[in-house]
């Protein structure tokens, strides 16, 4: 049990530390990833920056998730699922570049410029404050993966072992302080688990940190 993000933060910060793990800048997916994140980013002496994927709904049902789609359009799908309901390509295909520019109008609230930071040869870590089914993740790392990034982490405090497990096909590691196998929602295992606005959020980021 975490007693808030700040907390959790520190314990995977923790945990990096210990795994002798490196990074030239730290990306938070927003919201809640950003006070996970920055203290990561303060222990690792890193920069701190943003990556923002935004969840796909199915027809008629935008809570059930079919994946999530990066700024870049990167996108992650749940083949299981699409095959299940039967969803068309077209469909897809026009919320793949809805959601991408949802995802490009919420970067714009923290950050100007493309979706991503030049990442070029640099060792990223990705931060969220957990993972559930782990779609917005895969989205994100895909774009962080596809920018030529020398090394790529995903850093959570807490996720289901079978999310965990398929999220490492994604990056080069990923660290996760809590994998219970009794798994419900990330907020479980946290004290305070307040909603974190975009307003919020956006107040860890330091503007003099933002990479071009």
């Amino acid at each position: 049990m975490f007693a808030d993000r700040e907390d959790a933060g520190r314990r995977l910060a923790d945990l990096l530390d210990e795994r002798g793990e490196e990074a030239d800048v730290v990306l938070a997916i927003p919201r809640g990833g950003l006070p996970v994140g920055r203290e990561v980013a303060d222990r690792l002496r890193a920069p701190l920056d943003v990556v923002v994927a935004s969840k796909v709904g199915a027809p008629g049902n935008s809570e059930l998730a079919l994946g999530a789609v990066a700024g870049d359009e990167s996108a992650w799908w749940n083949e299981d699922l699409v095959s299940y309901l039967s969803v068309k390509d077209d469909y897809l295909d026009r919320e793949r570049k809805h959601e991408a520019e949802v995802a490009r109008e919420k970067i714009s609230l923290y950050r100007d410029g493309d979706p991503l930071p030049n990442l070029d040869g640099k060792r990223v870590i990705v931060v969220d404050d957990g993972v559930a089914t782990g779609a917005t993740a895969r989205a994100c790392l895909r774009q962080v993966r596809g920018s030529g990034a020398e090394r790529v982490v995903l850093a959570v405090p807490v996720g289901p072992p079978h999310t965990i497990e398929d999220l490492e096909g994604e990056c080069d590691a990923v660290v996760t302080v809590e994998a219970p196998e009794a798994f419900g929602a990330v907020g479980a295992f946290y004290r305070d688990f307040t909603q974190v606005t975009d307003e919020v959020a956006a107040t860890y980021l330091d503007p003099s940190e933002t990479i071009e």
